[in-house]
């Protein structure tokens, strides 16, 4: 990514790549990189295992976002299923799941099944006491199956075992080479006809004055990247975007977030239609 970005403290990088070289150097020494790394997930371990503290005290933010995410996945189900849930089992894999919020107030009513994975171990123990009771199942057919405690990085998913590989709000804690990596991995754990769906916060193009391709934040070790700079690494895993859809009613002091769907297809296009560029928590600007 050759747009240049900045960190939270307010250091200017000319790109992605002179970045990356000051947070886990050049590969030499791979200490840096696994420190980096678990001072991610340490940042996690220190917040409270609620929906307020998953979503960085923004916990009022959850109905719309569910509501923007539920609109976006009717769409795309009424296009890439047929009778999606009366003949097909479908099953879902909810990345960076937290608590599981996402699955407990969405996920788990369009999907039998539904495997949660999250590198923060409280957290996920949330999750499991409230989604592994059976109190909260929508029915009988649709239930939590399973619970991975293991960071994205370290992560394969099972073999063509997923219609939907939910992603939202922490592929951001992924340096670019292990966002490649892990994409590679876990398209083969979708099954024929399935999807990403990846819902994340988006950097500006021009942040305080400055044209920003991504935003560092120091804090909790995670990258917030513009709308080119994930195209581009869409480009680079081999996916391709089949829709994208802005998310609508956040406060302004939050980052944009977007939402895209990506398919390991080309997406098919309607005959004669004209081309059209579409143009880790709700995090505040810093």
């Amino acid at each position: 990514m050759e747009a240049s970005g900045l960190d939270s403290e307010g250091r200017e990088f000319k790109n992605a790549e002179e970045m990356w070289r000051a947070e886990i150097g050049d590969g030499a020494d791979p200490h840096k990189k696994t420190d980096w790394y678990r001072k991610g997930v340490g940042y996690w371990e220190g917040v409270e295992a609620s929906v307020d503290g998953v979503l960085g005290g923004y916990g009022h933010v959850n109905d719309v976002d569910v509501k923007g995410s539920e609109a976006f996945l009717k769409t795309l189900f009424s296009e890439r299923f047929v009778d999606a849930g009366r003949i097909q089992h479908l099953v879902a894999l909810d990345c960076g799941s937290g608590i599981g919020r996402v699955t407990k107030n969405l996920l788990i009513r369009y999907f039998n099944e539904v495997d949660l994975v999250e590198p923060a171990s409280h957290f996920l123990e949330a999750a499991r006491e409230t989604l592994a009771s059976g109190k909260l199942m929508f029915s009988d057919m649709h239930k939590a199956a399973n619970f991975y405690c293991v960071p994205l990085q370290d992560f394969t998913p099972e073999t063509g075992r997923y219609d939907v590989i939910w992603i939202q709000w922490c592929i951001g804690q992924l340096a670019d080479d292990d966002f490649i990596s892990f994409f590679k991995r876990a398209k083969a754990g979708l099954k024929p006809g399935g999807f990403f769906f990846l819902k994340e916060n988006i950097a500006r193009s021009v942040i305080f004055e400055l044209k920003a391709g991504f935003v560092l934040d120091k804090e909790d070790r995670s990258i917030t990247r513009s709308d080119l700079y994930f195209k581009e690494l869409f480009g680079q895993c081999g996916l391709h975007l089949y829709k994208s859809k802005d998310q609508k009613g956040f406060p302004g002091e939050l980052f944009p977030v977007k939402m895209y769907a990506l398919t390991t297809d080309m997406p098919k296009r309607v005959l004669g239609a004209r081309s059209k560029m579409q143009a880790n928590r709700p995090a505040v600007i810093k």
